[in-house]
């Protein structure tokens, strides 16, 4: 049985009238009536018992009701469906993130798809360098990312959620833990504690680039896997780091203080990219989301 066929069975079975049916229906009684004897003629059974005076239905008629309905149904929930999806109501979005310091951005987004898109299903994917996040966003194993970079190529489109202070990490008891901000000269003949590098990764480039301003390369003593290592790597006196705002109030510090940088520099933007060409509804919902809750108006993206 069709659709269209449950349709027109169920309209004759509601009012017992063919010609009441064929108006709720929107089409003529004899056209009706000819569908409904080739349903009959498919289910090899009558439905209805027709008389000069009333229509009825016969058991057959009675057992069908229900399939009929839940045909219908299904039909129904399938068009919702594809309309939830188009419109991105519905769907799934691969977010990556590093860890730690947007640990709260993504934990508040999260709770704001599921309030106003409880349909998108949104996979958290902790642990991403951002380069590699971004990496992982050109080849489609994500589809957006949330981190820092200084570079964003052509194919992706980015917004700004945010700003980050770039601080220094120094031991509890290092001789220039108790200034109120460290120019990056003083710590020249130091080791460094840094995260894994790789194209496009800000913090990293920012170290570099201060050291390079104030005359010195770093002397790399470790790479540690997270914020988390670097900060403990720090405490254990195995050099000094460079770090976030966000970091020093999402980690625990203990041994380590966390002081600005004396050197001119800009903050450190925290973004959100995706692909240009990627046409999953439901990342554009969620993109959408991410840009009202961080006062970014859709189509002010950093890159157009």
């Amino acid at each position: 049985m069709e659709v269209h066929e449950a349709r027109a069975f169920l309209a004759v079975a509601e009012e017992l009238h063919f010609g009441r049916a064929a108006a709720t229906l929107r089409i003529a009684q004899p056209p009706l009536s000819r569908l409904i004897k080739s349903i009959e003629k498919s289910l090899g059974a009558q439905l209805f018992e027709r008389s000069t005076r009333q229509v009825s239905l016969t058991p057959a008629g009675v057992a069908l009701v229900e399939p009929a309905k839940a045909l219908v149904a299904a039909s129904e929930y399938a068009r919702s469906a594809v309309a939830k999806s188009v419109t991105g109501e519905t769907g799934r979005v691969r977010l990556g993130f590093a860890g730690a310091s947007i640990n709260r951005k993504v934990g508040e987004l999260a709770r704001h798809v599921r309030t106003q898109r409880p349909g998108v299903h949104l996979e958290l994917r902790g642990s991403q360098f951002s380069h590699t996040a971004l990496a992982k966003v050109l080849d489609g194993a994500l589809d957006v990312a949330i981190g820092r970079w200084d570079f964003i190529p052509a194919e992706l489109r980015s917004s700004v959620l945010g700003y980050e202070e770039v601080m220094v990490v120094l031991p509890s008891n290092h001789r220039l833990a108790g200034e109120p901000r460290i120019a990056l000269a003083d710590l020249a003949e130091e080791s460094w504690v840094t995260l894994p590098s790789g194209p496009g990764a800000a913090l990293q480039n920012r170290l570099v680039s201060l050291a390079t301003a104030a005359g010195f390369v770093p002397r790399v003593a470790q790479v540690a896997p997270d914020s988390w290592t670097l900060v403990v790597l720090v405490a254990a006196q195995i050099g000094c780091a460079l770090s976030l705002d966000s970091v020093r109030d999402n980690v625990s510090s203990d041994g380590v203080v966390f002081l600005p940088v004396a050197d001119p520099q800009r903050p450190l933007e925290v973004q959100m990219v995706w692909r240009a060409a990627d046409p999953n509804p439901a990342l554009r919902s969620v993109v959408r989301i991410a840009q009202t809750l961080h006062g970014v108006l859709a189509g002010q993206e950093s890159r157009p």
